[in-house]
């Protein structure tokens, strides 16, 4: 195990600020102020609002001067639109892992999908939701290329809050498996399998992104 890291509280605040859209603790669509996210947060003025700053770069909430801020809508057919802009840079993010892959990265890899693996046993779908996260995180760390990163991190983030809204539980093992087979192929250094297993984890999430739209 990894010493824990003390993080900044701007980053603990973005992290949580995070789960709470992802997960609809803040709705979509509902108004908030700064001032109650400080008191539910428990922390600073000034960590919260560098939090919400990053938070209205990435798309997930709208500041409205004077009125509040505005958490980002959920509309199923924007899931498409996300998965479509985030296939690319995630093959490219793979293929890169599996040329450059360092020991601390391979090390976040095996936690991660431990951990997944876990939250699919335990039908856990937070616990699922931090893994792939961790996982997407260890991905970036691996590929060694922060410009890829810093366009996917937020395409990611979009993805796990319409995955949250309308998979959830149905999507835990098969979501799982695709995940271990692109960590496999990173961990083997196959450059070509790496690419696939991202591009057919891309396919899987854009079935269920159609499903929803024509709900």
């Amino acid at each position: 195990m990894r010493p824990e890291k003390l993080e900044p509280a701007a980053t603990r605040a973005h992290h949580e600020l995070e789960r709470l859209i992802v997960t609809l603790e803040l709705a979509p669509g509902s108004i908030e102020t700064e001032g109650t996210l400080i008191d539910r947060l428990g922390l600073g003025r000034t960590p919260v609002r560098e939090a919400i700053q990053r938070l209205a770069w990435e798309g997930l909430v709208e500041i409205r001067p004077r009125a509040g801020l505005a958490i980002a809508p959920l509309h199923p057919g924007d899931w498409l639109r996300v998965l479509d802009a985030r296939r690319g840079v995630e093959v490219v993010l793979a293929r890169s892992a599996a040329r450059f892959v360092t020991r601390d990265a391979a090390s976040q890899f095996h936690e991660a999908a431990l951990a997944m693996q876990k939250a699919v046993i335990a039908a856990d779908v937070l616990g699922f939701l931090a893994a792939d996260k961790a996982i997407g995180e260890a991905l970036a760390l691996a590929a060694d290329n922060d410009f890829a990163a810093s366009l996917i991190t937020p395409l990611q983030t979009h993805s796990r809050r319409f995955w949250f809204r309308y998979q959830r539980e149905a999507g835990l093992a098969a979501s799982a498996e695709h995940h271990v087979a692109l960590i496999r192929s990173i961990l083997e250094h196959d450059e070509d399998g790496a690419a696939a297993e991202a591009d057919r984890l891309m396919s899987m999430l854009r079935s269920h992104a159609e499903a929803a739209a024509t709900r």
